[in-house]
């Protein structure tokens, strides 16, 4: 039986393709519901490759690390503190991504609710760190 999606997690995918800037939706559990084209740039593999992925896979397979190469644990990313802590969270980090390209990310984590207590999933926006910002410059 196919789990129906709530409205707000919906809204939040068709956000996120909608963007130039990376973004990653998970669902209440952690399980990743979408990625858009630019995040799977920077993460090696797109959304269409990977589907759907608990998050216990997610979270390790693009091997977050500290930038002295510490491997970082689940729950230490801020997609993940959004979820425990239902508030935002941010980090810097770096990632071996699907392409065995390493890379240093910011990522910052919202938690997504449909009303005040009704809690949905998260959303993270993240970008390699140093990216040029795409509208700079202009009036």
């Amino acid at each position: 039986m196919m789990q129906q999606r709530n409205l707000v997690l919906i809204l939040a995918c068709d956000l996120a393709d909608k963007l130039a800037s990376a973004m990653f939706v998970v669902d209440r559990e952690g399980d990743l519901v979408y990625f858009n084209e630019r995040a799977g740039d920077i993460l090696g593999r797109s959304f269409a490759e990977v589907g759907r992925m608990p998050a216990d896979e997610w979270a390790k397979s693009f091997t977050p690390m500290e930038a002295d190469g510490r491997a970082l644990n689940p729950e230490e990313l801020p997609l993940m503190e959004a979820l425990r802590d239902r508030r935002p969270a941010h980090r810097a980090f770096r990632i071996t991504a699907a392409d065995q390209e390493a890379r240093d990310i910011e990522v910052t984590a919202i938690p997504l609710f449909a009303h005040q207590r009704e809690f949905v999933g998260a959303a993270a926006i993240f970008w390699e760190s140093g990216e040029a910002d795409p509208g700079a410059g202009e009036a």
